[in-house]
């Protein structure tokens, strides 16, 4: 039976599960799918191929339909919840946030930030505000999802001298400790970070 280009990227996204970015190779992916290399070179040329699709592949799950702005809501609550719908594609898949931020031409980020800016415009914002309030909150979330999904090992802990970092930055420590003391969470410093931008 024929190797299918879908087939290939589902084995693909659980290889990523499995082992991280790096850990997806056209080879370990080979030996998944029980056949020879070459043959995933019918479909990917190289890996960037590859990383390309598994990225259409993690955002389409999410926004297969997209929905549209409505004029009656506040174009910020709408804009909000497009990118806490994006911050959930990417957290659906180990290294989700470096997959997608990887991928180079993405038709379905093309087609969230056509209508986003498209929403924007509509809403009075001009074109040039509406283009860089999306490419900054596009790359903010980008950036707290990869930071969410990178683990700190337990090596990288016991070396870190906690009582040092205190005394040193006891601005930063207050500031964290300040805004998590009053039951925010994670979630909660992605949308009021995001606020910041939108606003």
């Amino acid at each position: 039976m024929a190797l299918k280009k879908e087939q290939i990227i589902k084995e693909s996204l659980h290889l990523l599960d499995e082992n991280g970015l790096e850990g997806v190779t056209l080879r370990k992916l080979a030996r998944k799918l029980n056949v020879q290399a070459p043959a995933l070179y019918w479909h990917f040329n190289n890996k960037n191929a590859l990383v390309n699709e598994m990225a259409e592949a993690i955002l389409q799950r999410e926004f297969s339909n997209i929905t549209e702005w409505k004029t009656e809501d506040p174009w910020q609550d709408w804009l909000i919840l497009m990118f806490n719908r994006l911050r959930k594609a990417l957290l659906s898949h180990t290294d989700g946030g470096r997959v997608v931020a990887g991928a180079h031409l993405s038709l379905t980020m093309s087609d969230l930030s056509e209508m986003a800016i498209n929403t924007l415009v509509d809403a009075g914002v001009s074109l040039r505000q509406s283009r860089l309030i999306i490419l900054t909150a596009t790359r903010f979330t980008f950036g707290h999802v990869i930071e969410e999904q990178t683990d700190i090992t337990q090596k990288e802990m016991q070396s870190f001298h906690f009582a040092q970092f205190n005394i040193k930055y006891p601005m930063l420590v207050a500031s964290i400790e300040e805004y998590f003391s009053t039951g925010k969470t994670v979630d909660d410093l992605f949308n009021d970070g995001l606020r910041i931008i939108i606003k």
